[in-house]
Order: structure tokens, then sequence, then C-alpha cells
């Protein structure tokens, strides 16, 4: 397993592994270059607590948790001798002077819990992808400054106690908590009033409490399913990090190239907003009762359509940067040698090129609530209008015209059923939102549209079951989503379930199933797609199966990790996850899943 905890604020992020180090880290947002980067590389930058002054692995246990229905992580070390120490990660978030207050600062409260804990902190940052380290230099007996490019903020590290400007910045015995902070100078950047980063250690008591207060208050007006209570908490705190509160975007994960395949090449950049990803976020948080996130995302897609090249032929991209542009040609970085050795390592991505025609419908799908839920009237704007209207035009558009499909292949492009039906449910709930008036018509005929639609989908049916295209007989887990969407097949929707399940899964019987056994760009995939589990779950529900579906999602989470974060893949067999990790779509499916499956809370109070 991947035995890391996320912690963030919804403005930066960070991975802590359960021996206290924290190995990943982009500054002053998650897709700007990394600070720390020890997860991707050995030089790649850490902070990191050992205990005995010697290194992590040599006898120390570790063990994390978040503090309870927050996004506050605890790391608990012990040696050999009993003697153990706390340390508490966090970035503050909470309301300051009539506004969320979330500075891109990490605050670590290191503590003695028992015995006499000889202690080594190790601070090493570096220059980004040139993986050099930034020269550090005390300004001051408790600060050090470390140089960074001309024109970038500088970051800064201050302590509660004299530090070293050197990679060991303290040891000692611990006999009271140390506190450190390390960000960038406070600017207004966080959209606040100017701060300190040693405003973040004098001050960390009331920062703390102020955060876990914040974070407890959110998780309170969440609704939640009457099954797998925990797991849709720690899955919606998930989610809430992969939500960046400054421009609106909801990004797929908040890593780049953790590898699919050990020692492979599918490693990807998913540090972007997959406008796919962010639909399919969306409607979790619809279920969950928050929709302040679909207000940020209707502003950041706004200003998307406000491009050329959404108003002209081109579209959508599929991909789309916190700036609302799409990322810059990807990347390879040869002197990075990977997670464990997996290379190559990857930013930006190639997706940004492709046509998928699945978005459309996607996104649709995601804003429907505005004009169907009367809660939203607020936000149906002559410009929101305008932007479905230009949806739903090229859904209809899209029907049946080749691209790289929602798998991103690279290369040979061609029909995709799974294009097609998400084109059917955009203009399928386009036309209820005309029907009830709430919608003025667009400039087509939605409804006949809606049928060319269904018709293309079912040119995808094969011996009596939905496969992937047209031209492809192969079984695509993608189609699972069918019956979800009440596709209008009821035969089909139960028998293409039973198929898909059959030829996709690890194992006979298990929750586990591949994306699909075709040949592509690298291959033929090796682990599970984990959402792919979580479709066959709503699936089996949404056909009449939900007993099924409870089922094989309590085997399913056994996918997480200690702190019941799940990564894109996993490996049953050697129980390893893969994949860019947290993975918001995993996410998604968790607590989609246990929606479905769940009695009403009117059968169990």
């Amino acid at each position: 397993m991947l035995d890391y905890g996320l912690i963030g604020n919804c403005t930066v992020s960070a991975l802590v592994s359960s021996l206290g180090s924290v190995d990943w880290c982009c500054l002053p947002e998650p897709d700007a270059e990394p600070v720390l980067a020890a997860l991707l590389d050995p030089d790649g930058g850490r902070f990191s607590v050992e205990l005995d002054g010697h290194a992590p692995q040599n006898g120390i246990h570790g063990v994390q948790r978040y503090i309870e229905n927050t996004n506050i992580l605890e790391t608990v070390l012990t040696d050999s001798r009993g003697n153990s120490l706390r340390i508490s990660d966090f970035f503050p978030w909470f309301e300051r002077n009539g506004r969320l207050f979330r500075p891109p600062v990490l605050v670590r409260r290191i503590e003695p819990l028992s015995g006499s804990p000889e202690v080594s902190v190790r601070l090493s940052v570096i220059a980004g992808w040139r993986k050099t380290p930034l020269a550090a230099r005390g300004e001051a007996v408790r600060q050090i400054i470390y140089e960074t490019e001309h024109k970038q903020p500088r970051l800064l590290l201050a302590g509660s106690h004299p530090l070293e400007s050197r990679d060991l910045i303290w040891k000692g015995v611990m006999r009271e908590p140390l506190v450190l902070a390390l960000g960038q100078w406070g600017d207004g950047s966080a959209g606040v009033e100017s701060w300190s980063v040693q405003e973040a250690v004098s001050q960390h008591e009331s920062w703390l409490s102020r955060t876990l207060e914040t974070w407890r208050h959110w998780v309170k007006h969440c609704s939640i399913p009457t099954l797998f209570q925990n797991e849709t908490i720690r899955a919606a705190l998930t989610l809430k990090l992969h939500c960046h509160e400054e421009s609106g975007a909801i990004l797929a994960a908040l890593t780049t190239s953790l590898p699919e395949e050990l020692g492979g090449a599918r490693n990807w950049d998913y540090r972007y907003c997959w406008l796919r990803d962010a639909a399919f976020v969306l409607q979790a948080f619809h279920h969950l009762g928050h929709y302040e996130e679909m207000e940020g995302f209707l502003k950041y897609l706004s200003e998307i359509a406000l491009s050329d090249a959404f108003r002209g032929e081109r579209g959508l991209s599929p991909v789309y940067s916190l700036a609302r542009e799409t990322p810059a040609a990807e990347q390879q970085l040869s002197e990075w040698k990977g997670y464990q050795g997996s290379v190559p390592v990857r930013v930006r991505n190639q997706a940004a090129e492709h046509v998928q025609n699945d978005v459309y419908g996607e996104v649709i799908l995601a804003l429907t609530p505005i004009f169907m839920d009367e809660r939203f009237r607020h936000l149906r704007t002559p410009e929101i209008e305008a932007l479905m209207h230009r949806l739903i035009e090229l859904a209809a558009r899209s029907i049946s015209r080749k691209d790289a499909g929602l798998w991103e292949f690279r290369d040979g492009w061609r029909e995709h059923g799974f294009s097609s039906l998400m084109s059917w449910a955009g203009l399928d709930r386009a036309e209820r939102m005309t029907r009830h008036g709430v919608l003025r018509p667009p400039g087509i005929d939605v409804r006949a549209e809606k049928l060319r639609a269904e018709q293309a989908v079912l040119k995808s049916v094969f011996e009596g079951s939905l496969r992937n295209g047209p031209e492809d007989s192969s079984f695509d887990a993608s189609l699972l989503l069918a019956p979800i969407l009440r596709f209008p097949a009821e035969t089909l929707n139960r028998r293409s379930v039973d198929e898909i399940r059959g030829a996709l899964e690890l194992n006979p019987g298990g929750p586990y199933l591949y994306r699909y056994r075709r040949q592509d760009d690298f291959g033929t995939p090796r682990s599970a797609f984990l959402l792919c589990s979580f479709w066959l779950i709503q699936a089996l529900a949404a056909t009449g199966r939900k007993d099924e579906g409870r089922i094989l999602l309590e085997k399913v989470r056994d996918a997480a990790n200690a702190l019941g974060l799940f990564s894109e893949h996993y490996d049953p067999a050697t129980r390893r996850q893969l994949g860019n990790f947290p993975q918001a779509y995993s996410h998604v499916g968790m607590i989609q899943a246990a929606f479905a499956v769940s009695p009403p809370w009117s059968d169990i109070l």
C-alpha cells in the first residue's frame, strides 16, 4: 500500500509518509513545480523527522490517523526502546476577517509522547524540476530563508526553537513540542490580508483549532448514506482537497507519474482539471449536499467558455490548467529516477491535444441541477443558458464521431459507444429541461438528436451486450454506466453488466475489473482500475441487485490504505496501490457506490 496521508487546504497540498516524511509538495499551487519531491526521486527533497538520529526505516514504527472528520494528520513514531513522538501536520483553512484563509504554509507540530525521544529533523528543498537544492541562509535564529528563482516568492522556514541553516535543521532530545512552518512570504496570495510564516508558528494552536473546527463544520453539513459512513466521509474530505477554491477547478489528482505498473511507462501528470472527472466529482458533491463546489466550477467553466476555441470548431479540450488554459506539450524528465524506478517522470499531459467527445454530455449532467433544482434559480443567467445551449449543440455534433475516448488512446482514434452514451445522457437531460420550461429550447431538435444518439449507442451491441464500439466488439467497463444513466434498454443493460463483469474481472466473483483487455498504446492493462469496481456496484444496484453490490463494496474497501485513501489502480494479488494517489475518481466512486447500496434513512431511524 502507499503509506501516505494527504493534507491540504484547497490551495496547496502535501503527502506525508507513515514515517513522518513530507515527500511531495508543490508551491504555490498543485500544478506548480515541486519543492519537496522525494516521492519521485531520492534526491528530490524531503522534510523528515527521524528518531534516534538514524534513518527512519531502522527499527522505527509509524502509525497514522486523521483527527476525526478533518484533514489534519497525526503520525506517531516509536523506536525499539519505546520512545515515541507525535507529528501533527496541516495546512490552515478557516475563516478570517470574513474570508476563507488558506495560506500556502505547511505547519508541523512535533511533540514527545513517551520516554526521551532523540530527534533529528531534516529539510532539503529543491528548485522545482531542475532538482537542485535551494540555498539556505539563517536570517534569524528561528528562521531560515531558501532562495528561489528570480521573481519567485522566497520560501521561509520558521520554528519555535533555534534552527540550523543546513540539511539537519534541528537535533536533540525532545522534551517539549517543536513547531515548524514552511511556506512562502505572505503577500495576500492566499486571498486574504498579508500574513507571515512566523505567525503560523506563534499562532499554531489557534490555527490548528480553527482549522479543525472548519473541517468538522464542513463534514457536519454533508449528507451521508446509511451504510459505509466513515468511508464516505473520508472520501468526501479527500475530494474536497482536490477542489482549488481560488480558481474553481477540480483536479484529477494532486500528483504526477505514480506508475500504473511498477517499472512501466504508464506514468501521467494528473495535476489538472479534466472536465469529465470534474463532472463526476460534482455529481458526488450533489449527493453529499454540498453545492459551493458547483458554483466555483461554474465560474471556472464560464471563463473557459469565453475562449475562441470553445466557440469555434474545436470545442472543449478534455483538460485545462488552473489558469483555464490547455497545458503545454507533455514533457519527460530524463534526469528523474521515478517512483521505485518507474520512468519516465512526466509533466503536463498529452490528453490536452485530444478530442474526447463524451465530455459534453458529462458537463451537461453536472450542470443540470442548476436548471432542475430551484435552489439554484439565481444561477440561471442568460450567459449560463447560452453555455448550456452550446454544450447541447456540441453533444449532438459529436454523436458517432471518432475520438480518443474515455481512456485517452494516443493512437488509432475510433468511434466509441461510451462517447455516444454520454451524448445520449446529456441530450436526454436537455430534453427534460426544455420540457419542464426551465431551459429555453436550443437551436436544434433535441428529441431527434437524442434518438440519434440512442441509435448510435445500439450500434455498439454485439451478441446482446454493449461493447466498445461499432468496429470493436471488445468489452469496456465504461459501458457499466448505461443502467446508472438510465439508458432505456432494461434487458440490454442487465445483460451488459453481467457480460462486462465476466469478461473483465481479475478473479471470478471478485470486485476488481480491468478497464478493458484490448491492446492500447502501451500493451494491455495489468491492474484493476478502481472506479470500474464502483461502477459495477452502482450498476448492480441500478439493475435490482443492491445486496450483491453491497457485498462487493465491502470487499473493495480493502483497496484503501490504512487511512482510507484510494489510488487510481490496484493489484489485489500483491495488495499494491498503483497510479496517481489519492485519485479523485476513485473517491467519487466510493461515495456514489455507498449511496447506491444503502437503504434510505427512513428505513433506519
